[in-house]
């Protein structure tokens, strides 16, 4: 990962941290329950946008990189990989 994208990364995980934090407040001042599930909504959906870019940035990286190679096992591996994290077919 490129050091510009590892830093948006890391900035948007270090908001990730605060906002549970957050949310682990509001559970202990007995908070509405509503509430707090908007605020994890918010948190997955963080998680999801920091997934996003590390996807974006393997395709573009490793599988790239694998893909054009030439070793066939490493390329199988990597598509493996990929289709494992989505649970699409366990070869």
């Amino acid at each position: 990962m490129d050091e510009g994208t590892s830093a948006g990364v890391v900035r948007r995980l270090q908001s990730v941290q605060g906002h549970v934090r957050g949310i682990q407040r509001m559970v202990e001042e007995d908070q509405y329950c509503i509430d707090i599930i908007k605020q994890i909504d918010a948190v997955q959906a963080a998680l999801k946008k920091i997934q996003e870019i590390v996807l974006d940035n393997h395709l573009h990286t490793c599988v790239t990189t694998a893909i054009r190679g030439e070793d066939a096992q490493r390329r199988e591996a990597v598509i493996d990989e990929i289709l494992g994290v989505f649970g699409v077919a366990d070869r």
